[in-house]
């Protein structure tokens, strides 16, 4: 089930609430719970790689530079927010609604 997700204005873009899975068969977006955009991922959680594919994966559903996408809290928990610079909130929304019909 989807709800809305938790967004936040920030001064250089907007804060997303992420719940990361990894270790999991493929990388998709497995919707929005409790406000967090949850995250499946192939990578294991050791050694940063999980936070790395994050970032790699959600660059490129959003089209935006990696460098764009920073891990702001949860380095090494699986609720993460992250700031993500040029991104508008509108932006964020049109992503989630599309992989709803995934």
């Amino acid at each position: 089930m989807y709800s809305s997700l938790n967004i936040k204005k920030s001064k250089d873009g907007v804060l997303v609430d992420i719940k990361v899975l990894p270790k999991s068969s493929r990388n998709e977006i497995a919707g929005v719970v409790d406000g967090k955009l949850k995250v499946k991922l192939t990578a294991p959680p050791v050694n940063g790689k999980a936070n790395k594919a994050l970032i790699t994966f959600l660059s490129k559903k959003l089209n935006l530079s990696k460098r764009d996408i920073v891990i702001v809290k949860g380095q090494t928990s699986a609720n993460k927010q992250l700031s993500i610079s040029l991104a508008s909130e509108s932006l964020i929304e049109k992503f989630i609604n599309a992989t709803r019909n995934q």
